[in-house]
């Protein structure tokens, strides 16, 4: 019998042969990690440049994190809502008291969050606002990413999310992103609500002009609909503050966060609003079994804890200045823009350079892991934890590959 340990192709081949083929990831398999480093099964070491979509905006496996998981998990980890548990309580005062909204409701992932704020902006149009069932619609933008449930990808302008998934939920209107004229002329008394990304990062860290955000907090307050923002990847210290709205001086009506909440170790997410809203959930209108799970409460309020305590929001909004400078100083003939904002980069290539696949494969060969999206745009988006030297030698590898 064979004792030889499995190498890369070993576990790509199992993948390939038993795994579905939804995902396109680089090749290579990530045996081990520790704040902005990885390692892969033959131990190569990386740094991390994609924080698993920004779900590891703390670092990879932080000590105070993993010490909260062990602890809860020899205590209690599920008792689903059907009983109470120690840590829901405290995490749903502790993230009230952060963000200034009365009421948190837990979820697992940032497409169930999306769903629970969709329910609640529909039952609190009918229930409270008067608009009578069946009618109203929320207006949402081309470009967008909220998840992957039938009813999400239904108002998605990405024609591969959405085909061969129909029918679809009716209710959404697309319009184009950053153009606040066109939320104007479609904006009426029967809206029920706005959901916006700040900043989309999955169509590319595209950055609407400034004032966009304030405009649609504007409209929204003017026509009685409600605004929510999606702050699953742009918030908790991603864009350099605590949310991307913030940048903006604007308070959404509801605030849907995930990822990073979890801090790389648990899945959970959820939506912040105040009474008015969140009072239109009765028993038995919305739940989960997972979701408030005390496992999930506990790693949350210390990686919230962690996140404020070791400067990471404040590190985001120097470094990726930094990095944004270097970035945008590149000679290459290759590079048509460089947009960011925090430590959150989208670096767009022109059409002539090849597309953004193989220039990420030929930095992974160079030790720097970060992922392509759309055909032309690479994502630059490390942990938090990052260091100015550790930017220093991404950006020398990312100077070789580019030049």
């Amino acid at each position: 019998m064979s004792t030889a340990v499995p190498s890369t192709a070993d576990f790509i081949r199992l993948e390939e042969e038993h795994g579905a083929h939804n995902y396109h990831p680089l090749d290579v398999v990530v045996s081990k990690a520790r704040g902005v480093w990885v390692w892969d099964v033959e131990g190569t070491k990386y740094l991390d440049f994609l924080a698993a979509y920004s779900a590891v905006n703390q670092g990879h496996c932080h000590p105070k994190i993993v010490a909260t998981l062990k602890e809860q998990a020899d205590r209690v980890t599920l008792t689903s809502r059907a009983f109470r548990n120690d840590q829901l309580g405290p995490l749903c005062a502790e993230l009230c008291d952060l963000s200034g909204y009365n009421r948190f409701l837990p979820m697992n992932t940032g497409a169930e969050a999306v769903e629970t704020a969709i329910k609640a902006a529909r039952k609190w149009a009918h229930t409270v606002k008067g608009i009578p069932e069946g009618r109203g619609e929320i207006l949402v933008f081309e470009g967008n990413f909220h998840g992957r449930t039938t009813t999400i990808v239904g108002f998605s302008s990405e024609e591969q999310y959405r085909k061969g998934f129909g029918p679809f939920t009716p209710g959404f209107r697309v319009l184009p992103y950053g153009d606040a004229k066109a939320v104007q002329s479609a904006i009426t008394p029967d809206t029920i609500a706005i959901l916006v990304e700040p900043i989309q990062g999955e169509g590319g860290i595209v950055i609407p002009p400034a004032g966009y955000l304030r405009a649609l907090r504007e409209l929204a307050t003017a026509k009685r609909a409600l605004l929510i923002v999606d702050e699953i990847q742009s918030g908790l210290g991603r864009t350099g503050k605590l949310f991307c709205y913030q940048h903006e001086g604007i308070r959404p009506d509801i605030v849907v966060i995930g990822k990073a909440l979890g801090g790389g170790c648990v899945p959970i997410s959820g939506i912040l609003a105040d009474d008015e809203v969140m009072g239109v959930f009765n028993p038995g209108d919305h739940g989960s079994t997972f979701g408030g799970n005390p496992l999930a409460c506990a790693v949350a309020r210390t990686a919230l804890r962690v996140l404020r305590e070791e400067g990471m929001i404040e590190n985001s909004e120097r470094l990726g200045d930094y990095f944004l400078q270097r970035l945008r100083a590149l000679a290459s003939p290759h590079v048509k823009e460089v947009r960011g904002k925090g430590l959150w980069i989208g670096l767009e290539l022109l059409a002539s350079a090849g597309g953004a696949r193989r220039f990420c494969e030929v930095l992974q060969r160079q030790g720097l892991l970060c992922k392509e999206t759309h055909l032309n745009i690479i994502r630059f988006a490390p942990p938090l934890v990052i260091t100015r030297a550790e930017i220093d030698w991404a950006m020398e590898r990312i100077a070789r590959v580019l030049a």
